[in-house]
């Protein structure tokens, strides 16, 4: 299992914490090694998995169930039929797209392949515009009323540039999820959609932006930033 450590800048939600944020994030593949209950100890205690689709949900359900922790997650282009459209009993609710949920103090928000639901499962790089304004100006808002905090983003597919398949057209990233990476400058953004062998790199940056293409599983800590008037590595 891969693993990605992320100064996060806000140290609010680390307050009587001994340790970092951990999060499981998982998208596209079913990671064998979760079904074994000692892979799943090696993993130890997490806060939450963060789902970036095309994963039933029994298997989320499954690892919510195992791992005793919340579940926040968007759909991917391949989450639709009676399993999704009539509800499921194995997973909890999804995160509606361009909306935000709280998970161990940290603000996720979450962007699902745009027109799902629509007929067919064509790519719509338009249709992403609207959820994507819609989380700018949720952090717009937020800085308006001092009340601060980034913002970690869950998508299914990548930005436009940034981790996507330049070479497949199905799989290029989308342009609002660009915009909303130079806009928010958001300290992560968690992805999958794209084949981690299409990519030359599953972890790319723009500005203070850490990418991960999250395929699989990967466990992400969130460790708070040192202070700016204190050098790396003294005190905190």
């Amino acid at each position: 299992m891969r693993r990605a450590a992320i100064d996060w800048p806000d140290r609010r939600p680390f307050a009587g914490r001994a340790g970092p944020i951990r999060f499981l994030a998982v998208s596209d593949s079913r990671d064998p090694g979760l079904e074994h209950g000692d892979v799943r100890a090696m993993v130890g205690p997490i806060d939450g998995i963060l789902g970036c689709g095309d994963l039933p949900p029994t298997w989320l359900g499954y690892l919510a169930d195992a791992l005793r922790v919340p579940t926040v997650y968007v759909r991917g282009n391949h989450d639709r039929g009676d399993a999704w459209t009539l509800g499921s009993p194995h997973a909890p609710a999804w995160l509606q797209t361009g909306h935000v949920a709280q998970l161990a103090g940290i603000s996720i928000g979450g962007l699902e392949w745009p027109g799902l639901d629509d007929r067919g499962n064509r790519r719509q790089p338009e249709r992403a515009w609207r959820p994507a304004l819609r989380l700018a100006a949720w952090a717009l808002v937020r800085r308006f009323r001092r009340r601060g905090g980034p913002l970690l983003v869950i998508s299914h597919a990548p930005p436009l540039g940034l981790g996507d398949a330049e070479s497949d057209p199905y799989h290029v990233g989308f342009p609002a999820y660009r915009w909303l990476v130079d806009r928010l400058r958001p300290p992560l953004w968690l992805h999958g959609h794209t084949t981690t062998a299409s990519v030359a790199k599953l972890v790319t940056t723009a500005g203070p932006t850490t990418l991960i293409n999250v395929t699989g599983a990967v466990l992400v800590e969130l460790r708070p930033s040192a202070p700016a008037d204190q050098a790396p590595g003294q005190g905190g």
